[in-house]
């Protein structure tokens, strides 16, 4: 198993970062993303200046038709795709369970499992020629927190994770391990405009004192995604400090 890796939403945050460790593992990385062109190739130019190789795809990771256009020409430029790592998402608000409403579930369902379901059906031929593949998903530990206002994400990330042991099961055969990355609170760009409280009563709870990183959360899928987690899959592993124990 080799071929190149494929990181979705990789313009910024988690995403980039993870593009950027997958990069200096030695993969070809193919950097998605959709509004954020700029950004986008800043992410490449990194890559590229540090001696890996990389290039920026723009499809919506959510429309069926886009994903299968992506894949293409992904598979075009490096050859099939050995790693996948479906990190786009959306905007999450808070909104009360009383006010929710079912589009607010879809908003949610669309990005954690429409989007990592399409993406896996188009790169599977690709990963089975080459006798494997990796598949890590981005969760969250909200899912065990159950935070007031956040009843449609949660659950669509318990959707995910019942979605990542599924796909464990039925690929495993193929050689492609499937596992998910549930980081904590890591902060990044969207996040500069929440007011400082609400950063300090959720470092209150962190047995190692801090936030975690984006190169943290990066490294375990670098883990997930190489040689060294051959026998691992249909696991989530907490990046979070402690703050949640399973």
């Amino acid at each position: 198993m080799k071929g190149c890796a494929l990181v979705t939403g990789a313009s910024r945050g988690l995403g980039a970062e993870i593009a950027r460790r997958l990069a200096r593992d030695g993969w070809a990385v193919a950097v998605n993303y959709l509004p954020d062109r700029a950004d986008a190739e800043a992410v490449v130019a990194s890559i590229v200046a540090a001696g890996g190789v990389a290039q920026a795809f723009r499809a919506d990771v959510t429309d069926e038709a886009a994903v299968g256009g992506l894949v293409a020409a992904v598979e075009e430029r490096f050859g099939p795709v050995g790693v996948l790592v479906p990190n786009a998402t959306g905007p999450q608000p808070s909104i009360p369970s009383a006010e929710l409403t079912w589009q607010d579930h879809l908003d949610q369902l669309v990005f954690f499992v429409k989007s990592p379901t399409l993406l896996m059906q188009a790169v599977l031929p690709g990963m089975r020629s080459l006798g494997g593949g990796r598949i890590v998903q981005i969760g969250s530990d909200l899912f065990e927190r159950a935070a007031p206002g956040m009843a449609a994400y949660s659950a669509a990330k318990g959707a995910q994770i019942s979605l990542t042991r599924t796909w464990a099961r039925e690929l495993g055969p193929s050689g492609i391990t499937v596992n998910v990355v549930a980081p904590g609170w890591i902060p990044v760009e969207r996040h500069a405009a929440i007011e400082r409280s609400h950063f300090d009563a959720y470092l209150a709870d962190v047995p190692l004192g801090r936030f975690g990183t984006p190169a943290e959360v990066a490294d375990v899928v670098a883990f997930l995604a190489s040689e060294a987690s051959r026998f691992i899959t249909g696991e989530r592993i907490t990046v979070n400090g402690g703050h949640v124990m399973d």
